[in-house]
């Protein structure tokens, strides 16, 4: 297994499947090349200071060495990102946490599609009437 270290290779997962859990989110996307497994860990800073996002990040890299490589998918890349319940959450909790995560079908919903129209997007409602001449 290797390690995510591109910022390319993050933005593309990021455009792949979720999983989310109370301490992290799981992304994933399936690559089309024959090569390892590969996993990467991601603190944004509005979860803590340095030390916190650290300690966040080491205890998310002991939860994948503690899963047995058998749950990933071969030819996939896989982010974790890590939440600020990671530091309180109990780490047995959040080990079954990652298994359901890896168990769970892919879903995959793309940026920016969402269900609903569009607020504060466009033109305004009844401008297409208003641009009308009168017959």
């Amino acid at each position: 297994m290797d390690r995510l270290r591109q910022r390319a290779d993050f933005l593309a997962v990021a455009n792949g499947a979720r999983a989310n859990s109370p301490a992290f989110v799981l992304q994933s996307r399936r690559r089309d090349d024959f090569g390892p497994i590969r996993i990467g860990f991601t603190v944004t800073k509005k979860n803590g200071n340095a030390p916190e996002r650290n300690r966040i990040r080491r205890r998310l890299r002991e939860l994948v060495k503690r899963l047995d490589p058998v749950s990933m998918q071969p030819h996939h890349d896989y982010v974790l990102v890590g939440r600020r319940d990671a530091l309180s959450r109990d780490f047995a909790t959040m080990l079954d946490d990652l298994r359901i995560a890896f168990s769970k079908p892919a879903r995959h919903t793309p940026k920016g599609s969402h269900k609903g129209p569009a607020k504060g997007r466009g033109e305004k409602p009844g401008a297409a009437l208003a641009s009308r001449k009168p017959d």
